[in-house]
Formats: structure tokens, sequence, C-alpha cells
């Protein structure tokens, strides 16, 4: 799914960029009004973030002008204005749902993925290897008509071995994608989430195990 982020504050726009890009999306950020006019009027896009306070042309402004020529990409308003009558304007200018400042990023994910749900076009890119398959909608692991329920760090985790299946991926590379270089987390808790879901594999009856690879790393292959 692809998702253009309108966001003037800079460091804002990227961290929203690298979280929903680590979360299936591939995003874009633009920062003013007028380029997210013309980046949205595309139709290239799933969903569309949108602050209201941005130059150029506020986010109304472009989404009154979208929803004018037609576009009917679903549409998230951000901003840090949250009184009742500044969510009625945004609605009535066709948005789709509306999240205040400050936000959880997880809380904006999971609106975002519930605003495509209720869009007609929406159809769930569901990862699969051997007999695994994940969804992401869910954080649903299953194998066959067995399934489990994975946290939100051992859904990373395993949609980074899915995308790279019998790839090596070291515990470091695995620390930063899913918990950031800039995390504090110490290395050992990408251990503890590999035991964790070779457990999970086990239970659901998967012929596919994460396998140690000494001084190297991981991989995700399918046992013999």
């Amino acid at each position: 799914m692809r998702v253009l982020i309108a966001e003037d504050e800079a460091d804002l726009a990227e961290a929203l960029t690298v979280f929903f890009e680590k979360n299936q999306f591939t995003a874009d950020a633009v920062s003013d009004g007028f380029s997210a006019y013309e980046y949205a009027s595309s139709g290239e896009y799933d969903a569309i973030v949108l602050d209201v306070m941005m130059p150029k042309m506020n986010g109304v402004e472009v989404l009154r002008k979208l929803r004018a020529e037609g576009v009917k990409t679903p549409v998230m308003m951000l901003t840090a204005k949250a009184e009742k009558d500044d969510r009625i304007t945004g609605f009535n200018a066709g948005a789709d749902d509306y999240l205040p400042k400050p936000f959880e990023p997880d809380e904006l994910i999971c609106r975002v993925r519930a605003m495509l749900r209720r869009s007609e076009d929406y159809k769930p890119t569901v990862l699969c290897y051997g007999d695994l398959q994940l969804n992401p909608d869910t954080g649903i692991l299953s194998c066959g008509e067995r399934t489990v329920r994975l946290s939100g760090r051992e859904f990373q985790v395993v949609e980074l071995f899915l995308r790279s299946p019998k790839v090596v991926l070291s515990a470091e590379r695995i620390m930063e994608r899913v918990w950031g270089w800039d995390s504090e987390a110490e290395i050992n808790v990408v251990w503890v989430h590999i035991s964790n879901l070779r457990k999970k594999l086990r239970a659901i009856g998967s012929g596919v195990s994460i396998s140690a690879n000494r001084g190297l790393g991981y991989l995700l292959e399918e046992r013999q």
C-alpha cells in the first residue's frame, strides 16, 4: 500500500515515513499544501495523511480541491487543532478520519488501516513463505488452520524474515530495522524475540523455522 504524508514538520515527516515503511507501506512525504495537492491528484496513493496547518495551502483547502475534482483517496487529517469545530470542518471537507497531535504512531497506523478497510478497493497484502502466512491487518501468523497472534515487535521481525526468506540477517540488522538505530534497547532483545517466535512457529506446526548461522545471524528456511 502506498501512502502520501503531507507534513511541514520535517522531523515528524521523517519519523512517520520510517514508521509507515516498517509497517508494509511505501511512503512519500511532502512539506507544503501545494505539493500535497499535486502529488495527491495523481491518484497513485491508497491513503493520504494530511496536516492542516501547512504553507502555500492548508490541508482543508487541499482536501476540498481534491474532493471537488473527484479524488476519492481516503484521507486522515493530522493536526494540532483538536476543537470540535475544527474536526467538523475537516469532516465536512471530505476527511475520512481525524487525529489530533500529539498522537502515538501505532494509533495512526491502526486508524489508517481501518480507513483502508472501509475503502472498496482495499486488499490486504498477505506475506507467504512455505506453509506460513502473515496477515498485516490482524498481526496473525498462520499455518493451515492453526494461528497465533503476534506482538508488534514479533510482527515486525517476522515480516522482515518473510520479505527476505533464506537470507541471513544479522542481529544488528534486525535491531536497526525493527527497533531503530537510536534505540536504547540491548541486542539481547533480538535473541529473546527470536526464541519466542521459534516457540510460536512450533505451536502452529509450521515446517518453517528461524535458523542460526553461527557468527552471521539468522535466516528463515523450510526444515528438510
